[in-house]
């Protein structure tokens, strides 16, 4: 007897179950199986996280679709298939817009009917998330039986159930408190996510779960723009003390005279407009966290009276003799080679060791590969949904344009430069397509530099000021400053993060250098 093949597709997939595979492995080939079987052009798997939708593996759409978050308010067809408690399927001349129009590898123009079906994954009993099938041909997938899709439903959901299993025994064998979360939801905004698949990606994320649940103190160092904060907030996500607050100081943010206030709180009259108490930082973080960002500018004297707090868990604020008793765990970030400036005697070094019990490095975006096309994806999808269209996606020029500049902004830069760009190029349609592709040329990176931007060169010998090495130094700062806030129109973040200084130390700088 013939076996169906229905049937033949499923036996390696039911002996996968029993094999140890990584997570991701297990669904591509759950997907691959799926579109060697039936007629359709792109599936994907996603996992109900909230209100949101999230890619965990796709075939035959474009790799920044595993980037996009899609919120299941703004997707009528995903409303309809999570509602059935079994497979859909959609009529080709179905008016409801499909979340994957413009997605689908290999379509050219505006993709707007094709077949579509889904069916519900169910764990537990409850719906964990989504498999879905696309054609671009309508009544492609008419010869497909709603009972092959639930076929590969319930095997889905089995592949899920196995991994959640595997994944439980092994946090239960490593001790962890609770896996590391990629982001948090707050009410009414997006979720802060952490996306990437490249290798020096995922051994961040190793990192971060093994130190989140500890309580070591952690020094994430990295450029500007790289996410930094976003690698603290899954820090306390995966620790204990998730459930207490996340406090959060930018050390670069405040005039030196109000850095120690901040830190450690004051009482009434401890300086000049001083006209009530107040709790510092690392009162407000008692039994949960505190995050000091730019914790490189931090003044020496600020610094001597915090390694003090480290040592003893222990504070005064300002103005008083009592001692309060805190319980904090510690997070610092910076840009800054802090190593260096304990070399260069600018930093303390007992502070410094004390801070870098386990150093976490946050890789700059151009070291990751195509990480930055799932970026893309993410942020797409946010300004797809903030200007009301049906798909808003990325030509093949501008895939390999993304690819290839250096990103010395990083991440922002990119959230920026998408952002920027889908709204411009909305402007400039000349018609009223709701699907909306961005080319290189929209992107404007086809100029790109080979590398961050350099400063201009050091004065030869015949530029050199007279005077001793003080003064040239200053003559040489001056310049500099000068040059970077004519290139950017006197924009000072702009002219900060060209010359790799935070904005308020800038503004410092050019005080003490009689340039504002």
């Amino acid at each position: 007897m013939t076996s169906s093949p229905v049937f033949q597709a499923l036996i390696p997939l039911v002996d996968d179950l029993s094999r140890e595979l990584p997570e991701q492995e297990r669904y591509r080939r759950l997907l691959q199986a799926l579109r060697l079987l039936l007629p359709c052009d792109a599936a994907a798997l996603l996992r109900l996280e909230g209100e949101w939708l999230v890619p965990l593996s796709v075939n035959g759409l474009s790799e920044d679709t595993l980037g996009r978050r899609f919120r299941v308010s703004e997707h009528p067809r995903f409303q309809v298939l999570l509602a059935n408690m079994g497979p859909t399927r959609f009529p080709a001349d179905s008016a409801l817009p499909d979340p994957y129009d413009g997605l689908v590898q290999g379509a050219h123009g505006d993709l707007e009917v094709h077949d579509c079906m889904g069916c519900p994954l169910l764990v537990d009993e409850h719906v964990w998330g989504l498999l879905t099938l696309d054609a671009l041909a309508p009544g492609r997938l008419a010869p497909v039986a709603l009972a092959t899709l639930q076929a590969f439903a319930s095997l889905a959901a089995a592949t899920v159930r196995v991994t959640q299993r595997i994944e439980r025994l092994v946090m239960r064998a490593e001790g962890e408190f609770q896996r590391a979360e990629t982001y948090r939801l707050a009410a009414g905004q997006r979720p802060h996510t952490l996306i990437g698949q490249s290798e020096p990606f995922r051994k961040l994320l190793e990192d971060i779960t093994l130190v989140g649940a500890s309580a070591l103190s952690v020094l994430i160092s990295g450029e500007t723009g790289v996410g930094k904060e976003l690698v603290a907030q899954a820090l306390h996500a995966a620790s204990p003390r998730a459930h207490r607050p996340l406090v959060s100081l930018n050390c670069a943010a405040l005039p030196e005279s109000l850095v120690e206030s901040e830190l450690f709180g004051h009482v009434v009259g401890a300086f000049s407009g001083a006209v009530s108490d107040r709790r510092g930082k690392f009162e407000l973080a008692d039994g949960g966290t505190l995050l000091l960002d730019e914790v490189g500018e931090l003044p020496l004297p600020v610094q001597a009276k915090l390694l003090r707090v480290l040592q003893s868990g222990q504070l005064q604020r300002l103005g008083s003799d009592r001692e309060h008793r805190i319980d904090v765990r510690l997070l610092a970030a910076t840009n800054r080679d802090l190593a260096e400036e304990v070399r260069q005697g600018r930093y303390r070094a007992d502070l410094y060791h004390r801070l870098s019990v386990f150093p976490l490095r946050v890789p700059a975006l151009r070291e990751r590969g195509t990480d930055v096309l799932l970026l893309t994806g993410y942020f797409l999808e946010e300004n797809r949904s903030r200007l009301g269209l049906r798909s808003l996606r990325l030509s093949g020029d501008a895939e390999a344009a993304l690819c290839a500049y250096p990103w010395p902004g990083n991440v922002r830069e990119l959230e920026h430069l998408v952002a920027r760009t889908a709204l411009r190029a909305y402007g400039q349609r000349r018609d009223d397509s709701r699907i909306l592709t961005l080319s290189a040329e929209d992107f404007a990176l086809h100029g790109a530099p080979a590398g961050p931007p350099r400063a201009e060169p050091l004065p030869g010998p015949e530029e050199a000021p007279v005077g001793d090495l003080r003064e040239a130094v200053e003559h040489f700062e001056r310049r500099q400053i000068r040059a970077s806030l004519e290139r950017h129109q006197g924009n000072w973040a702009s002219a900060a993060r060209e010359l790799g200084l935070d904005r308020a130390n800038l503004r410092r700088l050019a005080k003490r250098l009689g340039l504002v």
